[in-house]
């Protein structure tokens, strides 16, 4: 069984404007990142499947993403975009009737660009999550919001969340506290798993030693086990801070301690239950 790579971005900015992409620091992410660039570095690591997520609050990127994933067998799922406050089971319908419709596997919003940071509890957002259908939700928060994120999955036990890039803590500062204690609250629910990804640019991208993330991927792995935890690479977005082969031989060897099954779990069958219901 190959690896899972189970978070990835693909876009050409000549496409369509990334507003998050706010300043000169994303100068090296403004180009086109596609299926056939990324498809070299996942082989030589033993990725032999992706899920690729969504990066912008539009319908029309989700659409391509999954017409993408059905002309590239190495995209397995699409985590895509809508609107959780409008017609979501209409939305869902459309989304998989359209080109690549079954490889939606999830659904995100960027709940870290709202300025409520109890957005994912109101009423109307609560609505569009219970109505996913059986899909996925990512958990795009910061610890400011983890609260609110621990309170939406206590909520709501029949949705599957997945949390991204373990709620962001500042590796760069070293910060702990409050972002340990809100994990472990939000680990508590065992509908919860948790993505090992956007650490490198959590640290000081010019230099980050291995050390100063591995604090932080030892308590994910104390709160969540092997079980609830999976591997992803934010690619192209962690290349600002380290190469692909750089974040897979990070990962390897912050999970050097576990057992090869344990291992395994983190590369593969977590995103394969997780998202691709064992397939």
């Amino acid at each position: 069984m190959g690896r899972i790579d189970a978070h990835h971005h693909l876009w050409d900015v000549a496409t369509r404007a990334y507003p998050w992409m706010d300043g000169p620091w994303a100068d090296p992410l403004r180009g086109r990142f596609d299926p056939d660039r990324l498809a070299p570095l996942a082989a030589a690591a033993g990725v032999e499947s992706t899920i690729v997520v969504q990066a912008v609050s539009d319908l029309a990127e989700t659409r391509e993403l999954l017409a993408t994933a059905a002309d590239h067998p190495l995209i397995a799922g699409v985590v895509g975009w809508l609107d959780l406050t409008g017609d979501v089971p209409g939305q869902v319908a459309d989304l998989r009737a359209g080109p690549g419709g079954a490889a939606l596997v999830g659904i995100r919003h960027q709940a870290q660009d709202e300025s409520d940071p109890r957005w994912l509890v109101r009423d109307d957002v609560l609505a569009g999550l219970r109505a996913l259908d059986g899909l996925a939700y990512d958990l795009l928060v910061t610890p400011t919001q983890l609260p609110a994120a621990a309170e939406v999955a206590a909520l709501l036990p029949e949705v599957t969340f997945v949390l991204d890039h373990v709620a962001k803590p500042s590796i760069a500062s070293g910060a702990w506290q409050p972002w340990a204690d809100r994990l472990a609250a939000l680990a508590a629910s065992p509908n919860v798993t948790c993505k090992l990804s956007g650490l490198v640019t959590e640290a000081a991208w010019a230099g980050w030693k291995p050390g100063d993330i591995f604090r932080y991927v030892d308590h994910a792995l104390d709160l969540f086990g092997p079980d609830r935890l999976m591997f992803g690479s934010d690619w192209p977005v962690c290349t600002l801070a380290a190469t692909y082969p750089q974040v897979v031989g990070l990962t390897e060897t912050a999970l050097a301690g576990l057992s090869d099954d344990e291992r395994r779990l983190v590369f593969a069958r977590t995103a394969r239950r997780v998202y691709l219901g064992g397939r």
